[in-house]
């Protein structure tokens, strides 16, 4: 045999390997990325096809299923629950992301270029192709585009890890759109403008300057760092737009930055959690070590659908973001029957107890103070009074007229005694497991996260 025909062969039995090798690699990779945004779904391989790209991101929603193709084999996708358009979207962000890189490893004009934007951690980049797709639609838009959103996650993650005396440093960053609006121009950045990245962080006055409460750095389209915005200024245009889902109090401007033009804000939290927004939504939170899609506006709906009270539903939910945000803990039960809080809640917590002789309670009791709230309506009592009762150790219990009918109360219930023998988080679970067989229960747990529960289940976790 011929010598070039002997090495053209081992050429080839060599891509071909190499071919077989990195299909196997990025499947092992989807799988991997779907395991950590969707933990509760089952992901089966369905049919294979031939090798090739040219339909990785078709997708097929069905309830609480997805059907897709990707490099060669078609994948079924089934959830617990319906899957929303937000679980779809994100699905193909993560399929993007691997297409693009794929094809970059396969593009011997283009892999050495594109070597240095493997760096980082691949969630990071799926969350950046589900908020702009753009540099991750091919491998030539990886190697041409800047990723001003995983460069953004990156500065806040480094961040995140540094102090500014002996105090956790807070920042922030809004990535102007690409959609024109009439409200603001295009930043121009000035000559010597620095790329926001992760070299920025270096520069240690550079916290300081957008501290991502108040101020924020404003970064072009070409991922430059153009401007130092105050943030309550920038969304005075938009003051009067209403949002879908209520804010937290901190990021109510924050929000309202994002709702017209396809701006983006990223946040690095005084908690350390990163929070990004879009649309005027919360999109993203990374908290525990986690990125988390949020489903604001579905799970919202969710919870104003179940309490039937539209301005209670808003009250209470609000509430419940603030709480979470400093990281107080609090149970919010809405019944559905009034007459059934003897049920669930002692005589001595409910406000309405006329039996109950406060006469004869210890000056120390609680319940010596009920005058205060007795016949108020939690839509009457001011937010902040309302956040301060919440923290009281309990559940704060109302009807679905609004009604305070107690604060501070111990739940009791014999579903409460099955609960303890199932694997709950503690004794907040245990009372919102309680409570939802008689209602619709919030419960925020002191890491941040709220849950809402009915039925004995919880339907949510944002």
């Amino acid at each position: 045999m011929c010598p070039n025909m002997t090495t053209r062969t081992t050429i080839d039995q060599f891509r071909g390997n190499r071919l077989q090798f990195v299909s196997r690699l990025y499947r092992d990779f989807l799988v991997n990325g779907i395991r950590y945004f969707f933990p509760g779904a089952t992901l089966q391989c369905s049919s294979e096809r031939p090798e090739d790209v040219s339909d990785l991101l078709g997708a097929i929603p069905s309830g609480g299923e997805m059907e897709f193709h990707w490099v060669g084999n078609g994948y079924s996708l089934s959830a617990t629950s319906q899957l929303s358009e937000h679980d779809c979207r994100l699905l193909r962000s993560i399929t993007m992301v691997l297409s693009a890189r794929y094809e970059l490893l396969l593009n011997e004009a283009l892999a050495a270029q594109g070597f240095m934007l493997f760096r980082g951690l691949p969630e990071d980049r799926y969350i950046s192709a589900f908020l702009d797709p753009r540099p991750h639609i091919s491998a030539e838009a990886i190697v041409g585009l800047p990723d001003r959103v995983a460069d953004a996650i990156e500065v806040l993650r480094t961040s995140s890890m540094s102090t500014y005396e002996n105090r956790r440093i807070s920042t922030g960053v809004l990535l102007f759109g690409s959609i024109p609006e009439p409200c603001h121009v295009p930043p121009q950045a000035p000559p010597g403008s620095l790329r926001y990245s992760s070299q920025l962080t270096t520069i240690r006055s550079f916290h300081r300057l957008c501290d991502g409460l108040h101020t924020l750095a404003l970064v072009d389209q070409d991922g430059l760092l153009a401007e130092l915005i105050d943030v309550r200024e920038w969304t005075q245009p938009y003051r009067e737009m209403p949002l879908a889902v209520p804010p937290t109090a901190r990021y109510a401007d924050h929000a309202r930055a994002t709702l017209c033009g396809g701006h983006i804000c990223l946040i690095l939290s005084p908690n350390g959690e990163i929070r990004i927004y879009s649309d005027g939504l919360p999109v993203f939170r990374f908290v525990d070590g986690k990125w988390r899609l949020m489903e604001a506006r579905h799970r919202y709906s969710l919870w104003r659908k179940a309490i039937g009270n539209a301005e209670l539903a808003e009250r209470l939910f609000s509430v419940a973001l603030n709480l979470a945000e400093s990281r107080r803990g609090a149970l919010f039960v809405v019944l559905q029957k009034a007459e059934s809080a003897p049920a669930l809640v002692s005589q001595a917590d409910l406000l309405q107890d006329l039996k109950h002789d406060v006469s004869q309670s210890r000056i120390s009791s609680k319940d010596q103070l009920h005058y205060l709230l007795r016949d108020r309506s939690v839509l009457d009592v001011p937010a902040n009074v309302l956040e301060n009762i919440a923290r009281i150790d309990g559940a704060v219990v109302v009807c679905e007229d609004g009604n305070l009918l107690a604060f501070g109360a111990i739940l009791h219930h014999q579903s409460s005694r099955n609960a303890l023998n199932r694997s709950v988080e503690g004794g907040r679970t245990t009372a919102a497991i309680a409570g939802s067989h008689f209602g619709t229960v919030l419960k925020i747990s002191e890491d941040g996260l709220i849950s809402m529960y009915s039925g004995g289940h919880c339907l949510w976790e944002m």
